[in-house]
């Protein structure tokens, strides 16, 4: 039991902690975010909008063949309905990541409200509920969730810095060597990525 499940106004000024294990390397917690790797997961959420994937660049291991990259999905609520626990509905879908729901986190803004059992229920009409999953009892349409991801044998691919100039005169490509694998305005690189698939 940490301080600020006993006293939930302390997230003013405390975040809630995380079990850094669990989530990608580097990442630290404020009373309102999730910073990964110096990436604010509320500031991409509002860039790229939910739901979304963030994956770490670097492995955090790999058992056998697999090969295990952690990262962090995100998701708005969309609908709240209350019971003898929360019944929360929001934009994601469910996916092949491995969510560790012991660890989701309200981000966005600040709540002083006692954490409740909380049921997800996905976009694509699932449900799934666990026992561990505990959030503020105050969670409301629009609020932004944060749950680290463990996923397996992903490309990590990265915008370009800036695309090259067009060729006025390209020369034929007798060899058919054009990169025709649908990573268009990206490129097959080395840092983070965010994937589509989710939870």
């Amino acid at each position: 039991m940490t301080l600020t499940r006993l006293l939930p106004t302390l997230r003013r000024s405390i975040p809630d902690p995380i079990a850094p294990e669990r989530w990608p390397a580097g990442t630290r917690a404020t009373t309102t975010d999730i910073i990964v790797g110096g990436l604010s997961m509320t500031r991409l959420a509002e860039r790229d909008g939910t739901p979304l994937t963030h994956l770490a660049p670097t492995p955090a291991g790999a058992l056998g063949e697999r090969v295990r990259h952690r990262g962090v999905a995100l998701a708005t609520v969309r609908d709240v309905s209350v019971g003898p626990g929360l019944e929360v509905a929001v934009d994601a879908e469910r996916g092949p990541h491995r969510p560790d729901w012991a660890e989701a986190r309200l981000i966005g803004r600040v709540s002083v409200a006692k954490v409740v059992a909380v049921s997800i229920r996905f976009a694509d009409g699932g449900c799934h509920g666990l026992a561990r999953l505990e959030l503020p009892g105050d969670l409301a349409v629009g609020d932004l969730v944060a749950v680290p991801i463990e996923a397996d044998r992903v490309m990590i691919s990265v915008a370009p810095p800036s695309p090259p100039a067009p060729d006025p005169d390209p020369a034929p490509d007798p060899a058919g060597l054009q990169d025709n694998s649908g990573f268009t305005g990206r490129s097959r690189a080395q840092v983070s990525c965010e994937s589509p698939v989710v939870l």
